[in-house]
């Protein structure tokens, strides 16, 4: 396997358990956070915004990152097959999950933090929050998912176009055909 296949491996990997975490939030997590009162919903979110700042969460979250930026770069030096999907999956990863993550996502966390959600004002800043962290996040769950499967069709497209040289080549005989 080549370095490229292995970091292909490796993207499809880290973007699927990413966008697995933003549909987590999406479809459970903040929906329940939502229903609880207001005060209580943001305190959650922000011990949540505390707990995810782990060793492995990031590991997968910024090296996925890493990974994705090391494809482009092979993708225009190496000329892969599947070149086209590599540079879609890392862009979708990036920009999609990364840029969106950076610009809104994580601003409005830290915004979250220095807001005293048990008051009025409080309470008012947690459904702000919620208006455009959720929307925010849906993005980031559909370019994640749309990343896997540009991964995954980069991976078969491999697959699909290289040769074995794991085999010699068949010898090809050149005595007369006795008919």
């Amino acid at each position: 396997m080549n370095t490229t296949r292995i970091l292909l491996f490796a993207g499809l990997v880290g973007s699927a358990l990413i966008a697995g975490v933003c549909f987590c939030f999406g479809t459970a997590i903040m929906g329940s956070l939502q229903r609880m009162p207001a005060g209580q919903g943001a305190a959650a979110m922000n011990l949540i915004n505390l707990r995810i700042q782990n060793p492995l969460f990031l590991l997968v979250f910024l090296g996925t990152a890493l990974v994705s930026v090391a494809l482009v770069i092979l993708a225009f030096v190496k000329d892969p097959p599947g070149k086209s999907w590599i540079i879609v999956g890392s862009a979708l990863y990036l920009v999609g999950v990364i840029v969106v993550s950076v610009a809104v996502n994580l601003p409005l966390n830290d915004h979250l933090a220095t807001i005293d959600p048990a008051t009025a004002a409080g309470a008012t800043e947690w459904q702000n929050y919620l208006t455009k962290w959720n929307p925010a996040n849906n993005i980031r769950t559909l370019t994640g998912t749309l990343a896997v499967i540009a991964f995954a069709l980069a991976l078969h497209t491999g697959a699909t176009t290289t040769p074995d040289t794991s085999r010699p080549p068949a010898e090809v005989s050149t005595a007369p055909h006795a008919s």
